[in-house]
């Protein structure tokens, strides 16, 4: 019996003029060899086909277990016009939320709007805090499971310094975690969430985990 929360998707991703993601990752990693490409450090994107190339994306990483999730959709209105927000993907784990936003979003602004994602583990960033939070587009991956960073007595939550950063300079912050909002308020507090609010949109994600 077919899952009530998803659908199948038989679209194709052919009128980008490419056949599959395959084909962006080549395209897109053959021009940065072979050009030095002035790449876009504005926040706004508007990527063509959006539906079509996310499918192709979730079937080129996931293969037969790919199935479209209703929360997909809003994945792809924000993939149209962002607003110049960023994404906060949440909820249930095994869901696609690290390859959609660690995988197939870097492709996709890479190869229409030439955007370089910065991408780091959550519990990564703690070992150099400025350096995430001199970047223009960062992706940070289970936001949640880091802990409190310890450098010569000093000690930093890097997380709420990377929010707080995002919204006085307007860098683009892309997050998943397997926290609800709750727990994020209860762990960061509530001055950070709401600044995390205001600068993303929030996707939660509800399913059946596609590693079962």
């Amino acid at each position: 019996m077919a899952n009530p929360c998803t659908r199948s998707h038989s679209k194709e991703a052919t009128s980008t003029g490419l056949a599959t993601l395959g084909d962006i990752f080549h395209l897109t990693l053959k021009a940065k060899e072979t050009a030095r490409l002035e790449y876009d450090l504005s926040y706004y994107h508007n990527i063509p086909d959006a539906e079509a190339a996310l499918w192709s994306g979730l079937k080129y990483y996931l293969g037969d277990k790919a199935e479209w999730l209703p929360c997909y959709d809003n994945i792809v209105e924000w993939l149209q016009d962002n607003d110049g927000r960023g994404l906060l993907c949440y909820g249930s784990c095994g869901l696609g939320k690290s390859v959609i936003c660690g995988k197939i979003i870097p492709v996709l602004l890479n190869h229409y709007h030439r955007k370089i994602v910065a991408q780091w583990e959550a519990d990564s960033m703690n070992h150099d805090i400025d350096a995430v939070k001199a970047c223009h587009i960062i992706y940070i991956d289970d936001i949640g499971t880091e802990g409190e960073s310890v450098k010569y007595g000093e000690r930093r939550m890097a997380f709420p310094e990377i929010v707080d950063a995002a919204e006085k300079k307007g860098k683009l912050l892309m997050c998943t975690t397997n926290l609800g909002l709750a727990d994020l308020k209860a762990k960061y507090g509530e001055r950070t969430t709401d600044r995390l609010k205001a600068i993303t949109r929030q996707v939660l994600f509800t399913g059946n985990s596609f590693r079962r």
